[in-house]
């Protein structure tokens, strides 16, 4: 009789093993990769691991709030919702630069809670935003505000650790890369997730995103204790103080440090600026003249492929760059973009706007990966995360002069291309002399270790 109840658990416990055989092979697999070529003993592969689950949380509430800020209207009270929205992510970064970089600065040794500090506010933030989501009044505006400012002060810190992990054998461009293919993968995982959790209803998708963000802030302190290290850091400035004669030379900042982070900010502002008049002009374009035999839907979701995809490709041929070059590489995605551009120019239709979408992701990461490395690079640690708050202002600022710009104007394609052609133009014509001048004489700072 004994032997009876061991037979019957026997096959619940060969059940239970086949049942976590298959997450726990996958979980495997995904530390293995991220772990790679020395990133596991630097502490870089838990940074990639925390990216991954802050994307994955920050797709679950895009895909929650995106029905109601612009899908379910119609497209003239459409334009009035996504001009209120692109005020709003002005707003963080308003904050950002005076405030959030400041405060970072004088709380260097406590970036692991303050990663943390970051994914508990989105977490709690999720769930204020679930009780407001199936209405879609103004109410969301101010949770979402705080979503976006947490998710930007997480990302300047998370840019500024980045060099404390770096293996021996990693540039920093393809340190970088490595972090934010590892954001886009998830984030490709998680938009269906949450598209399934939305057919459950509105709020799901902010439940989930409170179940990620939760896991987030456990994973901030599994992060070697060296990313808390704040051997004498102070805080960036990005005037030129007025030094009287005699007097000792002023701190170091972004506009200390030679003309390759200068010139990189003015090439990825028009980067940025590109990306968001693309995103916010083709969505009003595509909605009300969709490409010829698709639907309105399906254009849009052949343009936000196409540049998903040129994201992803451009963040993986970082991941492969060498050290040396970020000023190149610049220069080579200002061209493309700006080919591409004037050809979608003369040439509008289905295949040249697939292209400049494609070219515009791949432009984007690119500059962004090698603008981050030249921070990195040229940047003194000790003012490093004002300088990274301060970029990451700057470029957000662009996106959405680029955004305001998308939805202001007259519903052309071949204008909308050339505006875009225009504002790359004026990027490369300001900046690319200097960062050929500048990869050609060198840096002023040695490699970051």
């Amino acid at each position: 009789m004994a032997a009876e109840p061991r037979r019957r658990r026997h096959p619940l416990r060969v059940a239970a093993r086949a049942v976590r055989r298959p997450p726990a092979a996958v979980a495997r697999r995904i530390r293995r990769a991220t772990h790679a070529q020395g990133a596991g003993e630097s502490g870089l592969g838990k940074l990639i691991e925390l990216h991954a689950v802050n994307s994955a949380g920050d797709m679950l509430i895009t895909v929650a709030l995106a029905s109601t800020i612009f899908f379910s209207v119609p497209t003239g009270e459409a334009r009035g919702r996504v001009a209120l929205y692109l005020l709003v992510t002005m707003a963080p970064f308003a904050l950002l630069a005076p405030v959030v970089g400041p405060l970072l600065d004088r709380v260097p040794h406590g970036r692991r809670a303050a990663m943390a500090a970051a994914m508990l506010a989105r977490a709690l933030l999720a769930l204020m935003l679930a009780g407001a989501v199936g209405s879609g009044g103004l109410e969301l505006y101010p949770a979402a505000l705080g979503v976006l400012v947490s998710s930007k002060a997480y990302g300047v810190v998370r840019s500024a650790v980045v060099p404390r992990l770096l293996p021996q054998t990693f540039s920093l461009v393809k340190a970088n890369s490595r972090v934010t293919l590892a954001g886009l993968v998830a984030t490709g995982a998680a938009a269906p997730l949450g598209v399934v959790l939305h057919q459950i209803g509105p709020p799901w998708p902010l439940y989930g995103a409170f179940v990620v963000f939760g896991l987030g802030t456990f994973l901030s302190f599994s992060l070697p204790r060296k990313v808390d290290s704040a051997k004498g850091e102070r805080k960036a400035k990005l005037a030129p103080a007025v030094v009287p004669l005699g007097k000792a030379p002023r701190r170091p900042g972004l506009s200390t440090v030679g003309s390759s982070v200068r010139s990189a900010l003015v090439a990825n502002s028009a980067l940025r600026g590109l990306s968001g008049f693309l995103t916010f002009f083709l969505a009003f374009l595509l909605r009300d003249q969709p490409l010829r035999g698709l639907s309105g839907a399906v254009s849009l979701a052949l343009v936000a492929v196409a540049a998903g995809g040129g994201n992803a490709l451009g963040t993986a041929i970082g991941a492969w760059l060498k050290a040396r070059g970020p000023e190149v590489i610049i220069v080579g995605v200002l061209a493309c973009a700006l080919a591409v551009a004037v050809t979608a120019a003369a040439l509008f239709g289905t295949v040249t706007l697939a292209a400049v979408a494609t070219t515009a992701g791949i432009s984007q990461a690119l500059g962004k990966l090698s603008l981050d490395a030249l921070i990195q690079r040229d940047v003194p640690e000790e003012v490093r995360t004002s300088a990274f708050a301060r970029s990451e202002t700057l470029m957000q600022m662009s996106w959405v002069v680029g955004g305001g710009i998308g939805i202001s104007l007259p519903l052309s394609g071949t204008l909308g291309m050339s505006v875009g052609a225009v504002v790359i133009g004026v990027g490369a014509v300001l900046s690319v002399r200097r960062l050929l001048r500048a990869a050609r004489h060198g840096t002023p700072y040695p490699r970051a270790a």
